[in-house]
């Protein structure tokens, strides 16, 4: 059975609203959780950007049964990947079984905040990770550990928190390239829509076959059509930009000229949008034939609990997905026709 994911994106929304929706989408039936982790927002309207991990361990005092995943985290440049090791154990130790590393190889925006410098070169993206996930599953066998690689040094380093049971490392990928090294370095893959059919196809030919395989879209749920297009143009423009413009533009200031470029149609054919839960229905439907086994539902907009009402009254359940009932202690979401 395909499970069904919740974005916590949180360059939208406080640290707080995150961590409050995060206990809505478990009360609502949702099976996991999923995290950005960003230093600036896209665009200022976003007006957030809080630290992921502090939001990760509020995330695990106010849940219970969800899992919960960075979507994603770069090990490269802002972060050594010895700091995400030991973040990632202290996580997993508060969350028991319920935590799952996502990693990837990052965006300008983010990166270049702590050198002023981001490597254009995929492949040169991609060396960096693998040692990067070296490195981690290194720390996480325990003991004293000393590295030296072409990117990254360990000198006398432990993590001596360890969780009883490490976490999956979920590798993202956006085209076949990076799906061949998620095959290869991963436990799993996340993929964020472009080339779903190819980039599935590239991961299990790699080294994938058997791993689970996760996938985003972003949906932007209305009272109409048109106020939805509305909402994802001013929320989530970058939808609409061609290329690797949005690996390698450095701040929210650059983002905002782009969106001046595109137009609502423009983002609407990479959001869909509108009032109708069916066309999400379906659309979820195409990835689960596709063979994705988790598909992480991405709302734009500020207004989150009128989907994740949505969700618990009508998409869940079309994949047979029952949220906990009131009477054995679980927390059902306010909506239409139900008490606050």
């Amino acid at each position: 059975m395909v499970e069904i994911g919740y974005k916590l994106f949180t360059e939208s929304h406080s640290a707080p609203e995150l961590v409050k929706n995060a206990r809505l989408a478990e009360d609502a039936g949702f099976s996991f959780l999923s995290i950005s982790d960003h230093y600036l927002p896209w665009i200022s309207n976003h007006g957030h950007a809080g630290f992921v991990w502090c939001t990760i361990g509020g995330v695990s005092q106010a849940t219970s049964r969800v899992r919960v995943s960075t979507g994603v985290t770069c090990p490269l440049i802002r972060y050594h990947p010895a700091i995400v090791a030991q973040a990632a154990a202290t996580a997993a130790t508060m969350m028991p079984g319920r935590f799952e590393l996502g990693l990837g190889t990052g965006e300008s925006l983010n990166e270049h905040v702590v050198s002023g410098v981001f490597p254009t070169s995929e492949p040169v993206r991609l060396d960096m990770l693998r040692e990067a996930v070296k490195i981690i599953r290194t720390l996480w066998r325990g003991g004293m550990q000393d590295y030296s690689g072409t990117y990254y040094t360990l000198d006398n380093a432990r993590i001596y928190e360890l969780p009883r049971e490490l976490p999956q490392i979920r590798i993202s990928a956006e085209g076949p390239i990076s799906a061949e090294v998620a095959g290869e370095i991963g436990d799993a893959l996340i993929h964020f829509e472009q080339k779903p059919e190819e980039v599935i196809e590239t991961f299990r030919s790699s080294g994938g076959e058997g791993k689970s395989c996760m996938i985003e879209t972003v949906v932007c749920y209305g009272t109409s059509e048109e106020e939805a297009k509305r909402t994802a143009y001013e929320w989530f423009p970058m939808a609409a930009n061609k290329g690797e413009l949005n690996w390698i533009v450095p701040t929210p200031t650059h983002f905002e000229q782009l969106q001046q470029m595109v137009t609502p149609e423009d983002v609407a054919k990479n959001v869909l949008c509108g009032p109708d839960p069916q066309k999400i229905i379906e659309k979820v439907g195409k990835f689960v034939d596709m063979g994705y086994d988790s598909v992480l539902l991405h709302q734009v907009g500020p207004d989150q609990e009128a989907f994740i009402n949505l969700a618990h009254d009508v998409i869940l359940p079309e994949f047979g997905i029952k949220p906990p009932r009131p009477e054995s202690g679980g927390r059902m979401v306010p909506g239409p026709g139900r008490a606050r």
